[in-house]
């Protein structure tokens, strides 16, 4: 039995969670550091809009090339815009993927090893829900966890993604931390990924 869920779904709550924390983000703001080491916030968005790109593409084409490097990615003044728009189109993608699939299962490759499109979309939404945490942090929001239930679902497929240990693991996540018995799971996603969800945020 496939350990993956609807990829989709998880992938449109992530979304959902990640837009948000763009919503007003102005010019100004986007110098400020994030919880991602030596990179401000335009850097990860850079980033993040290089992830969305190379997760359309294995939607789409069935396969995972290295995502671009976020110099490759396009210096453009204000990156929030072009996020947004691939955010759209990377769900579009995955949903009319899921649908023409008949919910069978459909593979993507990276290199020789396959892939399943349900194990795409489930890496993209846990990237995609963590860099939204960042986002909140870079501007100051400490009242914005990721939600509850999503990261229930994405702590349950964080090992399979992201194995402890591993060298998948960098550069994007660093080594588990530990965390109280009392943490949120927001809290424990984060500090499996390397997360410190007790890091001061930027300054309004």
């Amino acid at each position: 039995m496939t350990p993956w869920p609807d990829g989709t779904e998880l992938l449109e709550r992530a979304i959902g969670y990640a837009l948000g924390a763009l919503a007003d983000v102005a010019v100004p703001a986007l110098g400020r550091p994030t919880p991602c080491r030596g990179w401000d916030l335009r850097t990860l968005l850079r980033h993040l809009d290089a992830s969305l790109g190379a997760l359309r593409e294995g939607v789409e084409r069935g396969r995972v090339t290295p995502e671009p490097t976020c110099e490759a990615s396009g210096d453009v003044a204000d990156p929030v815009p072009g996020v947004r728009e691939r955010a759209a189109r990377l769900l579009a993608a995955a949903t009319a993927a899921q649908r023409s699939a008949g919910g069978a299962p459909r593979a993507a490759s990276r290199g020789a090893r396959p892939l399943a499109l349900g194990a795409v979309t489930s890496a993209g939404a846990l990237e995609i829900a963590v860099h939204g945490w960042d986002v909140h942090r870079a501007r100051g929001r400490l009242d914005r966890p990721v939600p509850g239930a999503l990261a229930v679902e994405l702590l349950r497929l964080a090992p399979l993604l992201v194995p402890p240990g591993s060298s998948a693991r960098a550069p994007l996540f660093a080594a588990v931390r530990a965390v109280p018995l009392s943490a949120s799971p927001g809290e424990r996603l984060l500090a499996y990924l390397g997360r410190d969800p007790r890091v001061p945020p930027a300054h309004p």
